[in-house]
């Protein structure tokens, strides 16, 4: 099989590490192949692909769309190295606010798949970093919504101490602000 699934610490994130061949003339591998994601449990149809180019130090996130357009992602760095992060925000769940991470880079060509629930964000490692990621909703203005980064009921462990954040995301609320009934999905 040209991919190795792995379960995170949460339920339904799964770190998929496709198989690579290299040669003296570069490399070759399947980055999706719907057949093999099926048979892991992975059915989103995907109907949207982004690309993001991103400097060192830059987070971008936590973002997620509410319902009713949660998205499923697929979350794939083509150049350079990212700290990307998955936080459940299913309020049934047993890691609710809990978050797992993986480092993405060209050379592993590893890949995150995010569930519907989750905010999404990453770190850039490297000097540039970009990612490509698929989507099974298309992008919702109006249900488009995220949560700080340094939110302390979260408390994940970036790594960085300046950051570099958009005007958008730097205007964020923490999770207990923006959701002062509990969970969001």
């Amino acid at each position: 099989m040209p991919f190795n699934f792995e379960r995170m610490g949460i339920d339904d994130v799964i770190l998929i590490k496709p198989q690579v061949f290299n040669d003296n003339r570069g490399f070759f591998m399947e980055s999706y192949k719907k057949s093999d994601f099926e048979r892991y449990g992975i059915t989103s149809e995907f109907v949207q692909d982004n690309h993001s180019s991103s400097i060192k130090n830059v987070i971008r996130g936590l973002h997620f769309q509410k319902p009713p357009a949660e998205q499923s992602k697929l979350v794939k760095c083509v150049s350079g190295k990212i700290f990307d992060v998955a936080v459940d925000l299913r309020k049934n769940s047993k890691t609710f606010l809990k978050w797992v991470s993986a480092e993405l880079t060209r050379e592993n060509g590893w890949m995150l798949f995010i569930p519907k629930g989750f905010a999404h964000g990453f770190l850039t490692l490297s000097d540039r970093a970009e990612i490509v990621y698929k989507c099974d909703v298309e992008y919702s203005k109006e249900n488009d919504c995220g949560i700080r980064y340094d939110d302390p009921d979260i408390d994940i462990s970036w790594g960085v101490d300046k950051p570099i954040l958009s005007d958008k995301d730097l205007k964020l609320k923490f999770y207990r602000e923006l959701f002062k009934t509990g969970g969001v999905m």
